[in-house]
């Protein structure tokens, strides 16, 4: 249950961190980042533990994901992408419910119907052809919502940045998730394994990018990070909302 739990949250946290990686390539000329944050106290141990998951991932998951990009077609994985992207429209919707965003929860509603009936169980993503916004959610930024501080950001073994609002929004965010509740296990775990490499491969070109970048990494990914959880930040990039990025071109 533990192992199950910590891929769908790695999963996500990776989704998030596509937008966030974007976000980071487009910085003119990736300018240096200041180090230090008032928002991370515990900068000695995120910056060890940062190193431990980049170690990880060197050494597991960049390979498979690479190999996972090699042998699979885009248009096969663009399919893949889609599909999870689907799910995750469900549990954006009620988070959306939650907030009081009646506007966006019938959005998100009319994605998954759409994208489930005529995409092809959510292979294609039909809604956002028909200009249907997605904004994603968890349950960290419907905390946020409701007035709770982000408190310190901290690094979690394997799932990578976080705060201390969101690690506690975490065990919701395992319950809500669709495949949470899917059997038999074998088969949620085939789906959890193919959701996670999918993602990393996603994010090949973009962490490349970013590693060959002149910049302290840490710092970038930390504030860019703080910035994407603040809902306020994201309601300035409500335009984009809808749109899904591609980082294979």
């Amino acid at each position: 249950m533990i192992k199950k739990n910590m891929l769908i949250a790695l999963s996500a946290r990776r989704a998030g961190s596509a937008l966030l990686l974007a976000a980071g390539m487009a910085l003119a000329g990736c300018a240096s980042t200041q180090a230090t944050n008032p928002q991370d106290p515990y900068e000695g141990y995120n910056r060890a533990m940062t190193s431990f998951n980049d170690s990880m991932d060197d050494a597991v998951l960049k390979p498979v994901a690479t190999a996972y990009q090699t042998v699979t077609p885009q248009p096969l994985r663009t399919g893949v992408t889609n599909f999870f992207g689907n799910l995750g429209d469900l549990w954006s919707m009620v988070n959306h419910a939650l907030q009081g965003n009646g506007e966006k929860t019938y959005n998100h509603m009319v994605r998954f119907t759409t994208n489930t009936v005529l995409g092809l169980g959510g292979l294609l993503d039909i809604a956002t052809e028909m200009q249907v916004a997605r904004d994603k959610q968890d349950f960290g930024l419907t905390l946020a919502t409701w007035g709770v501080k982000p408190g310190p950001y901290l690094v979690l073994p394997f799932l990578g940045p976080s705060t201390l609002r969101d690690t506690v929004a975490l065990p919701a965010d395992w319950w809500g998730h669709p495949m949470d509740s899917m059997h038999p296990v074998s088969h949620r775990n085939t789906l959890l394994g193919l959701r996670l490499v999918n993602t990393r491969a996603n994010l090949l070109n973009a962490t490349d990018a970013l590693d060959a970048a002149s910049l302290d990494r840490y710092a970038l990914m930390r504030d860019l990070y703080l910035k994407l959880r603040d809902p306020a930040s994201r309601q300035q990039n409500d335009d984009n909302a809808g749109r899904v990025e591609s980082f294979d071109d």
